[in-house]
């Protein structure tokens, strides 16, 4: 079955007399899954969501974080942490079946954290500074540390914030996103550990972010560059975009 006829097959679920409510199809996550499912089979040159050869894609994977539990009850602790979608060299399901860990040999590493009308989370429960944005670059140092992959042996390693163009209008994210605020909110974390996570922050997570590009891209200039490079395919996803806008307002 083609992408497009997919898209109107599950479209006509939500239609007229709908079988569930609008925003179970109409969301973020669907939108996003939609369109790394085009870029699987399409290449755009110099675009951050090209997959390199080899690579594929994955919704909802879950990256360990570098604080988790170290017993019953650590006040410090977080849980690993979902994040929309990701493209690159991994596996899913090694320790549990979204659980991703990258190939020794990954040359690509891109997460995606896709929004409609939701800002990036403000915190966890025991650190109420340590943001979405902190907490996912830290998770994919993390990644790169188990694998033991040095972030400058890949090709693409980059967090990317999807949106509406009328939310990066406002300035949602942008303070969030600069690479001083990650920085010194993963210092201010590391720091609670009086020194057991310092060697883990200057080899490990500075790296990752030195060699990180971070920049959001809006869901309207996404979705041009698909309809330049398939007319039919960029529609159909525009109509989608333009559903989940309506419904999500």
């Amino acid at each position: 079955m083609s992408q497009n006829k997919l898209i109107n097959l599950l479209e006509s679920l939500a239609r007229e007399t709908p079988h569930f409510p609008p925003t179970i199809l109409y969301n973020e996550g669907w939108l996003l899954r939609i369109i790394l499912e085009w870029f699987a089979t399409h290449h755009i040159k110099g675009h951050p969501l090209t997959m390199l050869e080899g690579s594929s894609w994955f919704s909802e994977a879950l990256l360990p974080s570098a604080f988790l539990a170290r017993y019953k009850g650590d006040p410090l602790a977080e849980a690993s942490t979902h994040v929309d979608g990701v493209i690159g060299h991994f596996s899913i399901g090694k320790t549990g079946k979204a659980d991703l860990s990258l190939q020794p040999d990954a040359r690509q590493f891109v997460v995606l954290e896709a929004k409609l009308f939701s800002g990036l989370a403000s915190k966890v429960k025991n650190a109420s500074y340590f943001d979405q944005a902190a907490r996912s670059v830290a998770c994919m140092a993390e990644v790169l540390c188990r694998a033991n992959r040095e972030p400058a042996r890949l090709d693409r390693l980059g967090f990317y914030l999807l949106a509406p163009a009328s939310q990066m209008s406002k300035h949602v994210f942008t303070r969030f996103l600069s690479k001083d605020s990650i920085n010194d909110k993963v210092e201010q974390r590391v720091g609670e550990y009086q020194g057991d996570k310092g060697q883990w922050f200057s080899e490990w997570f500075q790296p990752t972010l030195k060699q990180m590009e971070i920049q959001t891209i809006r869901w309207e200039e996404l979705i041009q560059a698909i309809k330049k490079n398939d007319q039919e395919a960029g529609e159909a996803i525009e109509s989608f975009c333009q559903r989940c806008v309506k419904y999500n307002l």
